[in-house]
């Protein structure tokens, strides 16, 4: 079949809210659909190489399940009968936790991290684990585990990171729903290269057991191909948990709030003041800001001043975080990506005032874009989701870029800013490339402000319709 025609007639591209509809009306069974995002998977491995763990039995099982508890007259879950995965950073029963690194053992997890067991409770069919950067350390896709996780819309491209696995099959259209992490950019960079939606939640609004030590920067998140699909995965994920102390009270609702972008005040960097941006990706972003201007918004060009103190910044809160693996390093540094261990080297050479004083800049970097929002009156920040297209996906920086032993944030530098100061924000697509590469936007904005990201960022999408999907693999 031809890619146009797959891509309007195949059910694994629905979106989990149209699906979910169907399977609600008796349109569509849980089977039918599960059936569907296998076949698409299958179709779509071993080239893009997406899967850690991969169980079709066990998903038509719970598949069928699903469609027994609609004959039985069960009452159904917002999720019931949707396929998901679970990047291999949170425990899924039954199969290993591996954090994307051979080191870690193969022992299968005895319980569901909290995040996967509220998405069953909400009837969704987990159908495997996804592929990541050996210990999600990276934004790009190569795990010293599982090889190449490559771009959907290119073979031998990068499909970025850490959230890599997950990120390819929502650019796919292999299923609607997949989760991802984000330390730095590890949801909104992969959506950005893979022509997906990922979002990036405030800090502690989704739990993320166990926390992990790296200062507070890692978010769990959606990766999807809408954004009402982007609203649902993170309303049944949220709320608080006795296992993660940062958890927040409530939920997110699970419907996009209404009012699109009419009167929104959103401000716009090309650059936050001092991040270089390849010019396609710029071009295609500076079209996007006029659709959200034409749609209501009321938009300028700004320059936030605490833009530029944020590159020497992560680079020492990224190598902070990475000294949990320190010890792991130095015996078996030579089973690991030497890239993660010159990072660590780096960071190992720091001194504890280095690392308190990091650490105190980070604090008072976090209130100031905090504050910058409320005092300046902005609704949202508006920026590129990363300053290139995909690119080769054995390196670590794109060739007509400055190499480095393991900077791969020189080339993400619009991402970390709302891990450092917890605040949400979203990559929608935004475009494709001369090369026919996809372009994300990203819309961010203050801490708590969950609802009008995601108000903003559907409404966006529905003046700027982003449709394509690469074709399949040919057999």
């Amino acid at each position: 079949m031809s890619a146009m025609t797959d891509q309007a007639t195949d059910p694994a591209t629905l979106s989990a809210v149209q699906a979910r509809e169907l399977i609600g009306r008796g349109e569509l069974s849980p089977v039918e659909f599960t059936e569907a995002v296998l076949a698409r998977c299958v179709a779509w491995e071993p080239s893009v190489n997406a899967f850690v763990a991969f169980d079709p039995e066990d998903a038509l099982r719970q598949a069928e399940a699903a469609t027994d508890a609609i004959t039985n007259g069960s009452a159904l879950g917002p999720l019931h009968g949707i396929p998901v995965t679970i990047k291999n950073l949170q425990d899924v029963v039954g199969f290993a936790t591996r954090r994307g690194s051979r080191l870690v053992p193969d022992t299968p997890a005895a319980t569901d991290a909290p995040l996967v067991a509220r998405l069953r409770e909400a009837g969704a069919i987990v159908i495997g684990t996804t592929t990541m950067p050996e210990q999600g350390w990276t934004a790009t896709s190569v795990s010293t585990l599982t090889g190449a996780t490559h771009n959907p819309w290119r073979h031998g491209l990068t499909a970025g990171g850490s959230s890599s696995g997950a990120g390819a099959l929502a650019g796919a259209g292999c299923g609607p729903a997949h989760v991802g992490t984000d330390g730095a950019g590890s949801i909104r960079v992969p959506a950005h290269f893979c022509g997906a939606v990922g979002f990036k939640p405030t800090y502690g609004r989704i739990p993320y057991v166990p926390p992990a030590n790296n200062a507070f920067l890692s978010h769990a998140g959606p990766l999807t191909r809408t954004v009402p699909d982007a609203a649902l995965m993170t309303a049944v994920m949220s709320g608080p948990h006795p296992l993660d102390l940062v958890t927040l009270p409530g939920t997110l609702s699970a419907t996009i709030e209404p009012g699109g972008l009419a009167g929104l005040r959103i401000a716009y960097s090309p650059d936050l003041g001092h991040a270089r941006v390849d010019p396609q990706v710029a071009a295609i972003v500076a079209d996007a800001v006029r659709t959200l201007a034409e749609a209501g918004a009321v938009v300028d060009e700004v320059c936030p001043p605490w833009g530029p103190q944020g590159p020497e910044l992560i680079r020492a809160m990224w190598g902070i975080g990475e000294l949990n693996l320190l010890a792991m390093a130095r015996e078996h540094g030579d089973q690991m990506d030497p890239h993660l261990v010159a990072c660590i080297e780096e960071a190992a050479a720091m001194s504890a005032e280095d690392v308190v004083l990091a650490m105190r800049r980070r604090l008072a970097y976090a209130a100031e874009v905090n504050s910058w929002f409320a005092e300046s009156g902005w609704d949202l920040l508006v920026t590129p989701s990363a300053s290139v297209a995909a690119f080769d996906v054995q390196r670590m920086q794109p060739p007509h870029w400055p190499e480095h032993p393991w900077d791969w944030i020189t080339w993400a530098e619009f991402s970390y800013p709302f891990n450092l100061s917890h605040g949400p924000a979203i990559s929608v697509p935004a475009g494709l490339t001369e090369d026919g590469l996809p372009v994300g936007i990203q819309l961010a904005g203050p801490r708590l402000a969950d609802a009008l990201v995601l108000r903003a960022a559907d409404a966006f999408a529905k003046a700027r319709p982003f449709t394509a999907l690469p074709p399949l693999p040919i057999a």
